[in-house]
């Protein structure tokens, strides 16, 4: 179905001139990388991903076909040529990420827009900080607002800064208190111009909508914006490092920095970020040498050139009602897509620098997350439409929604795999040594984001992680917890994509951010589909092909085990033994920066 054509100009439609300047031809737009040269990086990683689907494929299907090959291996082998890209994808992408950091200048590889910026540059354009709020903790968004504006203060240049605080609650007794935390704040500012509230009373667009109002009202007093969540915290370093990028690179439209964890007491949050921090890292790194100019954004902690996004970054609204139609859920992807369409570069810079936000604190927590993003990656499917995207992003929307299509394809494969099982001829042996390696291949892609990034520190700085020791305890930790977590959260991904068929929509509203005790009922309640699935996939194994439980056991020992899992990772007292141990630590609790150190402080 066909977009609003208004809504989906290019540049050259909207100006009649080209985005790029003839100069440029053979350059990306900031003429920091040649062409070609992206074009060849680009080529090769698809190669060598293509060449690893087609190997992994042919492995598979030789296995199956040990006792023929009928209708029930064909549709196992259709689920998992759906399955696999993305870990193809995440090994392919984190060795990359793990050999590039060993250069001798791994960053200008990498993102070479910031080797034009210098630590002594002179900051010489204005730069709004926004923080967009719905229904969130007024006091606590307001203390980290406070946090990153006096460090910016410290840095000295502090007065190139705006704050903005964009409310679109709906909640009387949040909009009071938002009032409030800014009047008793107002006074700090040399003039009122400098922190400006500003209430929506409705919440057109979601958080989009909430930045195009801040664009359109006052978008024009600014070069540069950086949007935060309210869960958002960066340095004053870090943001004026990123601003400085932005100037030296005027076609630069977007530059992403890389977001970790906070430290926390909840011990899922705990465990999820320290994996998150290893897979990020390397994954990151890797994807942004062949992602070059046609990089991502993530919506939040990321410096965007104002102009651009206002002209050539408006959202379209998708014909048809939701969960597939109207406002854009997922809005990020679509405009960096749609800023690198205008000639606008976008970058992501791939080191921990100062940039950190706040993770799920509990398993519901972080499903509920996942299926919003769900809900608003598979509307992707009709932005594949767009006209004038560049390839390379049209290729990282169609990955977007290949990596929620892993869910409902895993969910099937173990369904079709058991059901393979169940029939395998008594008279003919499994291949079950090709199968095993296959297996551990399979196991091995899957892991090496954080496989790779655990070693990447255990080679280059241990310490920062509180020594090789703690590091690997850690390390078995979050494998262990990843076992439990992914299947739970393939599963409801599942069922909640076929609740979309349906109609069921997922919205945007405010999430809990701080660590509680999760109630054995309330665990139970959310998530007894799983494990019901999992008993009955056990249940059903064992009466008909009981030597094949083992293979399965991956998948559905955290299906069963996802009710205690919930609650147990909840536990302040375990929470609070892993802080003590320093369990999957990460490094700003042995080496903790004044920023994070004023926001744990209890006043």
């Amino acid at each position: 179905m066909s977009l609003d054509p208004t809504l989906a100009k290019t540049p050259e439609e909207t100006s009649g001139k080209s985005a790029e300047a003839p100069a440029r031809g053979r350059l990306t737009p900031t003429g920091t990388q040649s062409a070609a040269a992206v074009t060849a990086r680009r080529v090769f990683f698809a190669a060598v991903c293509f060449a690893t689907l087609v190997l992994m494929t042919e492995r598979l299907v030789h296995i199956l076909a040990r006792d023929g090959f009928g209708v029930v291996d064909t549709l196992i082998v259709l689920c998992f040529v759906t399955l696999i890209p993305w870990s193809i994808l995440g090994f392919w992408n984190s060795l990359l990420g793990f050999v590039l950091w060993f250069l001798p200048k791994p960053l200008e590889a990498i993102n070479p827009v910031a080797a034009k910026a210098r630590d002594d540059d002179p900051i010489f354009i204005r730069t709004a900080i926004l923080m967009t709020l719905r229904n969130e903790n007024p006091a606590r968004a307001f203390k980290r607002l406070r946090t990153i504006r006096a460090s910016l203060e410290a840095t000295g240049l502090g007065e190139h800064f705006d704050y903005y605080v964009l409310s679109d609650s709906s909640i009387p007794e949040v909009i009071a208190a938002e009032r409030a935390a800014y009047a008793a704040w107002i006074p700090e500012f040399p003039s009122v111009d400098r922190l400006v509230y500003r209430h929506r009373d409705n919440n057109e667009g979601f958080k989009a909508g909430n930045v195009r109002d801040f664009c359109e009202r006052w978008g024009k007093q600014y070069e540069v914006m950086l949007p935060l969540d309210a869960d958002s915290l960066m340095t004053g370093p870090a943001i004026v490092r990123m601003v400085r990028i932005m100037q030296a690179n005027p076609r630069l439209g977007i530059l992403q920095s890389l977001v970790v964890g906070l430290p926390t007491s909840s011990f899922f949050a705990r465990v999820f970020q320290f994996g998150m921090r290893f897979g990020m890292r390397t994954f990151t790194s890797g994807s942004a040498w062949w992602h070059a100019d046609c990089g991502p954004f993530w919506g939040h902690n990321a410096a965007v050139r104002v102009a651009p996004f206002t002209d050539f970054c408006k959202l379209p609204v998708l014909p048809g009602k939701p969960p597939f139609g109207g406002p854009i859920l997922s809005h990020d992807q679509v405009e960096a897509a749609m800023m690198r369409r205008a000639g606008f570069e976008a970058r992501v810079l791939p080191r921990e620098e100062g940039s950190y936000e706040d993770n799920p604190p509990a398993l519901l927590d972080f499903v509920r997350r996942d299926l919003r993003w769900c809900n608003g990656n598979l509307q992707y499917f009709r932005i594949m439409g767009l006209p004038a995207l560049l390839p390379a992003t049209r290729a990282n929307i169609a990955m977007a929604i290949q990596m929620f299509l892993v869910s409902p394809a895993t969910i099937l494969f173990a369904i079709f795999a058991a059901i393979a099982a169940a029939m395998w001829p008594a008279d003919i042996a499994f291949p079950a040594g090709e199968a095993f390696w296959f297996y551990v291949v399979f196991l091995a892609m899957y892991f090496a984001p954080k496989w790779f990034g655990v070693l990447e520190s255990l080679l280059r700085n241990p310490k920062e992680f509180g020594g090789a020791g703690r590091l690997l305890a850690g390390f078995a930790t979050e494998t262990l917890f990843t076992f439990v977590l992914s299947p739970v959260s393939w599963f409801n991904q599942a069922m909640f994509m076929t609740a979309l068929l349906f109609g069921k929509t997922q919205g945007w509203g405010s999430q809990q951010r701080d660590g509680y005790r999760l109630a054995w009922m309330a665990a139970a309640r959310d998530l007894w589909p799983a494990t019901a699935f999992g008993t009955l996939m056990i249940v059903f194994l064992a009466a008909t092909a009981p030597a094949a439980i083992p293979w399965f056991l991956p998948l559905l020992a955290g299906l069963v085990l996802s009710i205690p899992f919930a609650v147990f990772t909840t536990s302040p007292a375990v929470g609070e033994a892993a802080v003590r141990w320093r369990l999957c630590a990460i490094p700003e609790e042995f080496d903790t920066p004044a920023e994070i150190s004023t926001l744990l402080a209890p006043h």
